[in-house]
């Protein structure tokens, strides 16, 4: 993630393994973990509803993704998250819950005989649940969305 090498990163480290059933379906197994200083739902840009603090969260989710046309592609992820709760000293607050999803619509660019490829991605993104924020968190969450419409990606990978 080329946002890790900004200043105050998000600290977003991600590792997807799949596995092709056919041609066209695909499943994937994601870990993910990430920190994050302002509610989901303010999307890209500046704003003055940070939390008091951080969130660090950690999640394994599970992944489908059908071919559609040549290398056009949908995807869905289902990813639960445990999200642990930091306040602005760096100290331990308390643990909650989350349930992030994403659909997305991509295309897949292949190299090297289709075993490098670059996927650029446009994704919607989706939280119903967010369970057990502290109270000066929560009056910052509850301002914004818990979706963000449209949000663009660039992956890469390699095939083995």
């Amino acid at each position: 993630m080329l946002f890790n090498l900004l200043p105050d990163p998000p600290d977003f480290y991600q590792l997807s393994l799949g596995y092709r059933l056919d041609e066209k379906n695909l499943l994937f197994l994601s870990g993910t973990t990430w920190k994050y200083h302002a509610p989901l739902g303010i999307g890209y840009g500046s704003s003055d509803d940070e939390y008091p603090g951080y969130i660090r969260a950690f999640g394994l989710g599970l992944g489908y993704q059908r071919f559609l046309w040549k290398g056009l592609y949908a995807s869905a992820y289902a990813t639960p998250f445990l999200q642990r709760f930091y306040g602005s000293d760096g100290a331990y607050l308390q643990s909650g819950f989350q349930l992030y999803l994403q659909a997305q619509l991509g295309y897949e660019l292949r190299f090297l005989n289709g075993r490098l490829y670059l996927k650029p991605t446009l994704s919607l993104n989706y939280w119903p649940i967010n369970t057990n924020f502290p109270a000066d968190f929560q009056a910052k969450e509850k301002a914004w969305p818990n979706f963000v419409p449209a949000e663009f990606n660039l992956g890469f990978g390699y095939r083995l």
